[in-house]
């Protein structure tokens, strides 16, 4: 009983640190010009609230949402306002960790959130967005 207090509070400084950790990069951040404001954490529902046309989850197009969520990808703002034909393949490869690290049901909100923060996603990966985008659209139900 005493280990799984002692390892409950383990778990709770181990926590507490990270999101220090976190906070001080982020006004770091900020304080650079990197990012304007700190970033909101917002919940996203798993599943489509069904009352839109076009479920804004699965839509790529920014117009859609205008909140911007991360998704475990705050270094990836410094590629703001580089074409997405000038990445050289460790960027790419950045990009590439962050896509195949998320929820297929995650990518379409990932790729809405790179467009609002600016950020093109790099041309090496549209193909591979594009096809897991689609396949979650036509799985079954």
């Amino acid at each position: 009983m005493i280990i799984l207090i002692i390892s409950i509070l383990v778990l709770g400084i181990i926590a507490l640190v990270a999101g220090l950790i976190r906070e001080r990069k982020l006004k770091k951040q900020i304080e650079n010009g990197e990012i304007t404001e700190m970033p909101t954490v917002t919940q996203v529902d798993s599943e489509c609230c069904g009352q839109h046309e076009v479920c804004e989850k699965e839509s790529l197009l920014a117009a859609v949402s205008k909140d911007v969520e991360y998704y475990n990808d705050e270094e990836l703002d410094r590629y703001r306002g580089v074409s997405s034909d000038q990445y050289d393949d460790n960027a790419v490869s950045e990009f590439r960790d962050v896509l195949y690290t998320m929820k297929d049901d995650e990518v379409a909100g990932w790729v809405r959130s790179l467009q609002l923060r600016s950020i093109e996603l790099p041309d090496e990966l549209k193909d591979e967005v594009i096809l897991i985008v689609g396949e979650r659209r036509n799985a079954p139900a």
